[in-house]
């Protein structure tokens, strides 16, 4: 691993927040524990700060690993997997050609301000999305019901996609009807997304007094979202306190849960952005346990008895190209240039943990869809520079962002990453302009209005279907992309209303090498992440999805 001025600097940082988190928090760490002895608060460190409390408007996992906690779907995975089960709705079914959905809801069950579910809430979730007007029909802040609903009811975007949402109807006390215009891979698995998890009725009339404010990388979330007290959900953790000077989100058990009640009282996520500082707190008792390992330190924990177990592979990890934001970009050849400039194979073995692979398309191989007949693009810096000479594009400059206070379970260390990315678009005679940006809300934001044109990204796959990896960025226009291109989007859509697998999993296979023909950004890579928990705990099931259930932990 190269070593580096900026990762010298993180280490020293690291020392320094790990000395912060030991003496600043200190008082609340000796009281979190029982008369018999055992402790009833549960500390777990992540890499970047939540953007919100209302899962509705993120669309990242540091989010959803904390309202995930508190909220609920109509369908969940089963712990630890990705087979879709029953969530707030006991059982569900759909007519021959998907576009009316059931979900027969559980009875009894409460939300943390005492409301009832009932179908009736249900429904005044969904038409609360769908009826979203001004800031909170922007991709920053509705990214996900965009991405499985379409649009709004009434879209003030020309480039919005119109909505396939129709209703949700209240067929009884416990029965809820959703209906959409046409059939969609997205369904039923975006019924699971925790940004569709279920919110208190009470709870959306307050949201409906606020409003997201501001545009394309400046959006102002509601006040509500970034403050405990109005959000309530159904989960096993009720969210009583967000400290973001400390940079802590406070949960304690919810004692009304429908289910199996959480066997920690308290359950506090911290932000530690740097691998070092998550280790160092972890060793000094400071937290107890912490997502994203870093490659190397996973043997080392695990010889000092640490529970340090690997979640499967699910992801993937790119170099985005945004055309609006340079037009050189809109040469394939600057693109196939910048493709053949980096050296993916020494990315996977210096910074990837162990069973990391080398992507060659926008879809992991355990993802069915995916081909083996795609256009490569080998790492050969002569070829980069003769495609750049061919494009008339010899003194290319390009601004390329990359993420700060924040490690993704794709992009272990996004500033390594970046240098060495850097270094190999250099030797192909491209200039590069870094531009740093903190994880959340600034540089998610940023690359979602199409601002950078090369930026570093990934995705953790929300349920099993290739149209989830695929279909979530090339089915039609995105600012983040920013190109129009008819035969990939037809391409990626064609699988998207079929109904048998084996054909759908053929179509997602022509839509792989369709994307990679055209090539729209750079697929790096695809990694399984390593998490850790203290030597008195009994872990959570691990999840491939990143979806572990912390009620499920307790210690030993």
């Amino acid at each position: 691993m190269r070593i580096t001025k900026s990762r010298v600097a993180r280490a020293i940082t690291a020392a320094v927040a790990v000395g912060l988190i030991a003496t600043g928090c200190s008082s609340e760490r000796d009281t979190d524990s029982k008369s018999d002895g055992k402790k009833d608060t549960f500390v777990f460190a992540g890499a970047g700060d939540p953007a919100s409390l209302d899962p509705a408007l993120a669309s990242d996992g540091e989010t959803f690993r904390v309202t995930r906690q508190a909220f609920e779907a109509l369908l969940e995975h089963k712990s630890g997997g990705t087979e879709l089960v029953g969530g707030l709705a006991e059982t569900w079914s759909s007519n021959d050609k998907g576009t009316v959905w059931t979900f027969n809801l559980r009875k009894g069950v409460k939300f943390h301000d005492g409301e009832a579910l009932n179908a009736a809430a249900v429904c005044a979730n969904y038409d609360h999305w769908f009826n979203w007007a001004g800031t909170y029909q922007s991709s920053a802040v509705s990214y996900y019901w965009q991405t499985i609903m379409g649009g709004f009811a009434k879209n003030e975007d020309k480039e919005a996609p119109e909505a396939n949402y129709k209703s949700c109807t209240a067929k009884d006390e416990n029965t809820a009807v959703i209906e959409v215009k046409e059939p969609s891979a997205n369904l039923p698995g975006g019924f699971s997304l925790n940004a569709l998890a279920i919110h208190s009725p009470k709870a959306i009339k307050e949201y409906a007094k606020q409003a997201a404010t501001g545009k394309g990388d400046a959006i102002t979330y509601p006040k509500y979202s970034q403050e405990a007290g109005t959000v309530a959900g159904t989960g096993p953790y009720k969210i009583v306190k967000w400290n973001k000077g400390n940079k802590e989100v406070t949960l304690e058990r919810f004692d009304d849960y429908w289910g199996e009640k959480a066997k920690i009282k308290n359950l506090v996520f911290r932000t530690i952005d740097t691998e070092e500082g998550r280790r160092q707190a972890l060793q000094a008792g400071d937290i107890d346990g912490y997502d994203l390992v870093a490659p190397a330190d996973v043997k080392t924990l695990e010889k000092q008895g640490y529970v340090v177990p690997t979640r499967g592979v699910f992801n993937l990890f790119y170099v985005g190209m945004s055309q609006g934001a340079n037009k050189a970009l809109k040469k394939k050849e600057v693109r196939q240039a910048i493709a053949q400039a980096i050296d993916k194979e020494n990315l996977v073995k210096t910074q990837l943990p162990e069973g990391g692979k080398v992507a060659d398309q926008f879809m992991p191989d355990t993802i069915a869809g995916y081909s083996k007949n795609v256009a490569k693009y080998p790492y050969d810096t002569a070829k980069a520079k003769d495609l750049l000479k061919k494009a008339g594009e010899q003194k290319l400059q390009i601004e390329f962002c990359y993420p700060t206070e924040v490690t993704r379970p794709y992009m272990p260390a996004p500033q390594d990453l970046f240098e060495l990315m850097k270094a190999d678009l250099e030797k192909a005679g491209i200039t590069v302009k870094p531009k740093a940006m903190k994880w959340a809300p600034d540089y998610i934001d940023a690359v979602q209005v199409g601002s950078c044109a090369l930026h570093m990204m990934g995705w953790t796959g929300d349920f099993n279907d290739g149209y989830n990896f695929i279909g979530t960025w090339f089915a039609g226009f995105d600012k983040q992309w920013g190109f129009k291109d008819k035969k990939v989007f037809d391409a990626v859509n064609a699988g998207s209303k079929l109904g048998k697998a084996e054909e759908r999993t053929a179509a997602y296979e022509k839509a792989n090498e369709v994307v990679m023909d055209y090539l729209p950004g750079v697929p790096i890579s695809s990694s399984p992440p390593a998490i850790v928990f203290g030597k008195n705990v009994n872990p959570p099931n691990v999840s491939p999805l990143t979806q572990e259930i912390f009620s499920e932990t307790s210690f030993k």
